[in-house]
């Protein structure tokens, strides 16, 4: 959900600073770039190190699950705790997929955390940032709500299409044609599909 590079200074995955919502957001990108950059399985498309880089530097500072219900929208109290879990699961293994390419990629990029605009006691916030890369600036802005265990990404807005939006019309027609287990089956099948063309491109 974070789409890497930063202006920042590269810093160790403690060292993240979670004082304020813009300041975070900086601070992960510089973190995972590093990375990225740094690794040759991540580079050359490794699935299993890719996850392993999201669960290990990503994940700690997303709320996945809250992402996934939003997404679901209404039919979300209509899935049993473990489809809960399941979805969650699938659709996060969904985004690893979908943008694993793109850490491929990753060379001199930059990214412009813009100022700020909330009140200090405001709990829901967007931060708006621009990657650059070869001269353009691309806009990513990102939702992230205060929680007890600090700032948390939610959401996130890649030239002009919110996450959540765009699935939610398509996870809601699978399930009023086919029910949760049917979107579950859906996700199942589509992420097999889509690690089996990375292995073979591999």
């Amino acid at each position: 959900m974070l789409a890497t590079g930063s202006i920042a200074a590269p810093v160790s995955a403690a060292a993240i600073d979670e004082s304020a919502p813009d300041v975070m957001i900086g601070t992960l990108a510089a973190d995972i770039l590093q990375t990225v950059r740094a690794d040759p399985q991540v580079k050359a498309g490794d699935m299993a190190r890719i996850t392993q880089l999201v669960n290990e530097k990503l994940l700690p500072h997303t709320d996945f699950r809250r992402t996934t219900r939003l997404a679901l929208g209404r039919f979300w109290n209509q899935a049993t705790p473990a489809q809960q879990d399941q979805l969650v699961k699938q659709f996060e293994m969904l985004l690893i997929h979908t943008y694993a390419g793109a850490t491929a990629k990753v060379g001199d990029q930059t990214v412009r955390v813009k100022p700020l605009r909330a009140t200090p006691d405001q709990s829901d916030v967007v931060v708006h940032t621009e990657v650059m890369s070869q001269g353009r600036a691309y806009p990513v802005d990102y939702r992230l709500e205060k929680t007890p265990e600090g700032w948390k990404i939610y959401d996130v807005n890649v030239l002009g299409a919110w996450l959540i939006q765009a699935y939610r019309q398509q996870f809601a027609a699978q399930v009023q044609q086919s029910g949760v287990a049917g979107l579950l089956t859906f996700l199942t099948q589509r992420n097999e599909q889509l690690a089996a063309a990375q292995q073979s491109a591999r």
